[in-house]
């Protein structure tokens, strides 16, 4: 298999990954029977707008009303459903804006409505209404820090809920009396629906000290006013949350088995790792390598040709202020290109489904047996840039990037490493 086979063979492995997690493709089948009244639309998400647009086309004959927000540059059109667009992975003005015109779509429902919450990764940035007594800029200073501290995304959105006015079921009772229903695009190890964009719709059983305690372990600095509100007993949503149906129409467990079908349909052995792989990218990256080279020389724990899947979300900590451009799929692929120093006969692709692998404008990248060789002739230090962080402005000189825009759905990350 030479360079370009291997190329294409990732790809499309890639490409059905995300295929599978469309909201066209998962919506219609997943609808509750229709209402006898309105439907109010809701959502939050990097995928809600297309989730919202699949309601549209699904529905023609309902009475759709509603307000939806997503990333910026991942909007669709939806029709009668309104599309806003706010800041991630740090919240903005707009998506407390967003959040505050989905509340008021909330008020006035009846029993004979149906609520329909489209809710999917990255909800928790862009719909984003502070509780009584903190600020967005507490918010903001919060979640920038969490973000550079490695701390888990469940432990980030423990505390995002506790620091929320709509999170945490709050929409589920200001939705009452109407039928809730909520469809879910899964990002987050274990398909947990309280961790799904900090599930507004969803009870949540955790208390304001957890909260607390994950940001004394990641010594994050708390703002008095969330000191405050963080030691305040904790005011259950469960009875309201437990009005409402969740149904999961996308995981990344669903994206790695057709990711795992493309594969066999190549004469490709696929071997599921997992999907809920977390820890350091850099260091799950090394474990990976270990594998691969196992597969490779041994044949264990399969023989070649094989393809090892996994999923998840891992984590970038940044210390010492040393942070370039890259996200946590480029430095995964950067720390394996290292592990391997050009390892024959193994390549790899790693990238977040939703297009975008961090802040930058590519999803992922794809790494060779010649990835370093031809970094070096380009006079780059694959180590430096690993070290500082900037894996991004590695693949982008390779010329590796994969560059996919938005794909308007999100299952979190895909990793393949292709042995031959």
């Amino acid at each position: 298999m030479d360079h370009q086979q291997a190329a294409a063979v990732l790809q499309d492995i890639f490409n059905q990954a995300v295929d599978r997690a469309r909201p066209g493709l998962v919506i219609p089948p997943a609808l509750p029977e229709k209402p006898r009244g309105r439907c109010v639309v809701i959502g939050a998400g990097k995928a809600s707008a297309a989730m919202a647009a699949a309601v549209e086309t699904a529905w023609p004959d309902v009475a759709l009303s509603g307000v939806v927000v997503t990333r910026y540059g991942h909007a669709a059109p939806a029709g009668r459903i309104r599309i806003l667009e706010a800041a991630h992975p740090v919240a903005d003005a707009m998506s407390e804006f967003a959040a505050r015109e989905i509340v008021a779509v909330l008020q006035g429902l009846t029993a004979d409505d149906l609520v329909l919450a489209l809710i999917s990764g990255g909800g928790s940035a862009v719909m984003a209404l502070p509780a009584a007594g903190i600020t967005l800029a507490d918010k903001q200073a919060i979640v920038r820090a969490l973000l550079h501290s490695g701390a888990t995304i469940k432990e980030m959105n423990l505390v995002r809920r506790h620091l929320s006015a709509v999170k945490g079921g709050k929409l589920a009772a200001l939705a009452q009396p109407a039928r809730l229903m909520s469809l879910m695009i899964s990002d987050v190890p274990g398909d947990n629906p309280a961790d799904i964009a900090s599930g507004p719709t969803v009870a949540d059983g955790s208390t304001p000290q957890q909260a607390l305690a994950v940001l004394q372990r990641y010594r994050i600095e708390v703002p008095a006013a969330v000191q405050r509100l963080l030691s305040q007993p904790l005011a259950t949503t469960a009875s309201a949350a437990g009005n409402g149906e969740v149904r999961m129409i996308a995981t990344p467990a669903l994206a790695l088995q057709a990711a795992a079908e493309a594969a066999r349909r190549r004469g490709i052995t696929p071997l599921i790792l997992g999907d809920a792989l977390e820890g350091e990218s850099r260091e799950v990256a090394i474990v990976m390598a270990g594998i691969a080279r196992s597969v490779k020389q041994y044949g264990q724990p399969l023989s070649g040709p094989a393809v090892l899947l996994s999923g998840g979300e891992t984590t970038v900590t940044v210390s010492g202020g040393r942070a370039g451009k890259g996200g946590r799929n480029t430095e995964f692929l950067l720390s394996l290109a290292c592990a391997l120093q050009g390892e024959a006969g193994i390549w790899a692709i790693a990238g977040d489904s939703d297009g975008i692998d961090g802040t930058e404008d590519a999803a992922g990248a794809f790494v060779a047996p010649d990835t370093l060789a031809r970094g070096r002739e380009a006079g780059l230090e694959a180590t430096g840039y690993l070290e500082g962080h900037d894996s991004y402005s590695y693949f982008q000189a390779t010329g590796d990037l994969i560059i996919t825009g938005p794909t308007l759905t999100n299952v979190n990350d895909i990793r393949a490493i292709l042995i031959a």
